[in-house]
């Protein structure tokens, strides 16, 4: 989502509602406004040939013994995390949140941001961010209360890092061991293909 373009051909700046974030409404607006006019295109057309990264963002949800969320694809032979592929004009903890109310059913309290990974180009994949949030610890009740997304999802289950190694993939299972160590220390992680840099 971004911007349009107005008949008289100058790019029309996004407002608040059109753009999803977490942030105050009020406050967007105003840093938006405040922010002013895009600039020109020094070339035209170069916007359109900037290149473009995908982005994912995915929550570290524990249980009461501190075991990790897993979920599993039914349109992929490996276990995931809860989360998604940010869309357009949204913001990755907005669309982690939404992902994972429409993978879980429930909403759960997506915060602090653990660990920002670099993925490179595999196969038809683009490179990528991927980005993984604490998504707290849930109560029985909660975990009772989940109702997956059933044409995405087959099942969900609770796992040490350890036991879901074999059934993720390498990238994966560095990258979620990487937010459990950020969520045990409380330092945000900076990661390509799984290996901590910085």
């Amino acid at each position: 989502m971004g911007g349009g373009d107005d008949p008289r051909g100058s790019r029309l700046i996004m407002t608040g509602s059109e753009a999803r974030h977490c942030g105050d409404d009020a406050v967007f607006a105003r840093d938006l406004r405040d922010e002013g006019e895009p600039e020109a295109e020094f070339n035209p057309g170069i916007a359109e040939r900037f290149p473009r990264k995908n982005a994912a963002a995915g929550a570290l949800v524990r249980d009461e013994r501190g075991r990790i969320l897993f979920v599993c694809p039914t349109y992929k032979p490996f276990l995931e995390i809860p989360g998604g592929l940010v869309e357009d004009g949204e913001s990755p903890l907005a669309a982690c949140r939404r992902e994972v109310r429409e993978e879980l059913g429930i909403d759960v309290p997506v915060g602090r941001l653990l660990v920002v990974d670099w993925l490179p180009e595999h196969g038809v994949w683009r490179d990528s961010l991927q980005f993984v949030f604490d998504g707290g610890v849930l109560s029985r009740e909660q975990i009772g209360a989940i109702r997956l997304a059933t044409d995405e999802l087959s099942r969900f289950e609770f796992l040490g890092i350890e036991a879901a190694q074999a059934q993720l993939r390498p990238s994966k299972a560095r990258r979620i061991a990487l937010a459990h160590q950020a969520f045990l220390t409380g330092e945000a992680v900076y990661g390509e293909f799984g290996r901590k840099l910085g």
